[in-house]
């Protein structure tokens, strides 16, 4: 706790850990064996469970819970499980990001990543580098966000749900398929196109943009989406660039279907 400011309100275990300058607002709890990072700030009225490992340069809004119980009904709580929470991530108010279900299990939210007021994220989820999620957005458990992805507000994602690469979600959607890398997607599994602007943000290059608006094309054309992306990435015609192809192989796994692509007929 060297060089840590900690209010004098705030209730922090002597076993937990704390880097240098790190803050810790009034009221906040910070339990035993909870680990903090360099320079983070801890807002008033927050809690950091004992299952929580914080990295560095993490912001923790107020009244958000970090490393509580899932709910799992079944959940044995003398269970080792934790969260952890990248570097450089801002988790805004009231969030609540619960620890695993398995033994020595982790729910991860990556790096540079932004998770707006009221979220919250269930156990065994994954958010990679980058990713934001808008306010009251719903992860159930065993969610993948992809990195660069955006989740907009209120939206509600099913358990075991992926959500790929670079994609984005429409505030208030209702996410019971995975959806592919680098699309856009709203209501209830409706792709609506590729998310073109996010991808331009990006600086993604022309020649690959043209490759993957190919490939989408064709792949929604078909009605077996993971027999037609395994024969493409095994054929004379696999793309060339690294967005295309992770894009087809993003259908070769998965157990929840796809969200899929209807193209809007003119009367």
């Amino acid at each position: 706790m060297k060089d840590s400011r900690i209010h004098q309100t705030a209730l922090v275990s002597g076993e937990a850990r704390l880097g240098q300058n790190t803050s810790v607002g009034a009221y906040a709890i910070i339990e035993h064996g909870a680990e903090i990072g360099q320079g983070c700030h801890i807002h008033s009225h927050a809690v950091i469970k004992s299952h929580a490992v914080i990295r560095d340069q993490v912001e923790v809004g107020h009244f958000s819970v970090i490393g509580g119980d899932p709910q799992y009904l079944s959940f044995n709580r003398s269970v080792p499980s934790k969260v952890v929470i990248g570097e450089c991530t801002r988790i805004g108010e009231g969030v609540t990001i619960h620890r695993s279900i398995e033994k020595d299990g982790e729910t991860y939210v990556g790096e540079h990543c932004f998770l707006m007021g009221a979220c919250h994220v269930a156990h065994d989820c994954v958010i990679e580098n980058q990713a934001v999620l808008a306010n009251g957005v719903l992860l159930g458990g065993h969610v993948l966000v992809g990195s660069e992805s955006f989740l907009g507000g209120g939206a509600a994602v099913h358990q075991f749900v992926r959500i790929g690469r670079g994609a984005m979600v429409g505030g208030l959607a209702e996410i019971s398929q995975d959806v592919a890398p680098q699309v856009l997607v709203s209501g209830r599994n409706h792709i609506s196109g590729l998310n073109l602007i996010g991808l331009k943000r990006r600086g993604i290059p022309q020649v690959d943009l043209l490759e993957l608006k190919n490939y989408f094309r064709l792949l929604f054309e078909q009605n077996n989406l993971p027999r037609a992306a395994t024969e493409i990435l095994n054929g004379r015609d696999c793309p060339s660039s690294e967005i295309a192809r992770d894009f087809l192989s993003f259908f070769t796994s998965g157990k929840r279907g796809f969200a899929r692509y209807i193209q809007k007929t003119v009367t």
